[in-house]
């Protein structure tokens, strides 16, 4: 799509906030009124088609795509999408360590051992680790709390918890951005400690670097997301 209109403005509405191009209102792709909860969220998501040149490029306006999955994948039904996140639940990435070598194992320790202590006495829940890839199960208490935490959120903070999750592999992780107990970097530091070790070790070539670089850029985006919402 080419860039068509002059001004972009933020207007309040019965139920939240909506942006408009000229005088026609943002929709989704599905054709629904694309509106926010907040005025800040709002105001990102129209820099965002401020700053469109000549083409619209829907990679350089991650905030304006996670508010269009709110209005047409998550909020049409929230328990499903909730379902879906929530079995990360049953194998976060955070239990699963390396069985070498040492240095490695400590990293995973450093990082890991201390987001799950935050999500016991957030939760009140105990988690099973295990070396190597063989799948543990977590206590049934465990993967309902964590679920109910996933489930009790909006069609918002679903979509940006979404990108959390899937991209870190660990929905610990991703609550603990929503909540504010990890800053952005410091999760991201967290999910990507064998992704480093990989790079240390073994160097990072032009398309694992871009892979990674575009993974970060989609994880903060989810991350600011949240921020805005208030």
């Amino acid at each position: 799509m080419k860039r068509f209109w002059k001004t972009v403005t933020v207007a309040a509405a019965e139920g939240g906030w909506t942006v408009t191009l000229d005088d026609r209102p943002i929709r989704t792709p599905a054709r629904a009124l694309l509106m926010v909860p907040s005025e800040r969220l709002g105001e990102a998501i129209a820099d965002e088609w401020r700053s469109v040149d000549t083409d619209v490029d829907p990679r350089a306006m991650p905030l304006t795509g996670l508010a269009n999955a709110a209005v047409d994948r998550v909020a049409p039904d929230r328990a499903a999408f909730a379902a879906t996140l929530s079995r990360y639940a049953e194998a976060d990435l955070a239990c699963y360590r390396a069985e070498g070598p040492r240095p490695l194992i400590e990293r995973q320790v450093a990082q890991w051992d201390a987001l799950l202590a935050w999500a016991r006495r957030r939760f009140d829940v105990d988690f099973r680790t295990t070396s190597g890839l063989m799948h543990v199960d977590q206590p049934a208490a465990t993967v309902e709390r964590l679920s109910h935490a996933i489930s009790a959120q909006d069609a918002f903070r679903m979509a940006a918890l979404s990108p959390l999750i899937t991209i870190g592999g660990s929905l610990v992780a991703a609550l603990a951005v929503l909540e504010g107990a990890l800053s952005p970097d410091e999760a991201w530091t967290a999910v990507t400690v064998d992704d480093q070790w990989q790079a240390e070790q073994w160097g990072v070539d032009d398309e694992a670097q871009a892979a990674l670089a575009n993974r970060r850029h989609d994880f903060m985006a989810a991350a600011r997301f949240i921020d805005l919402l208030g």
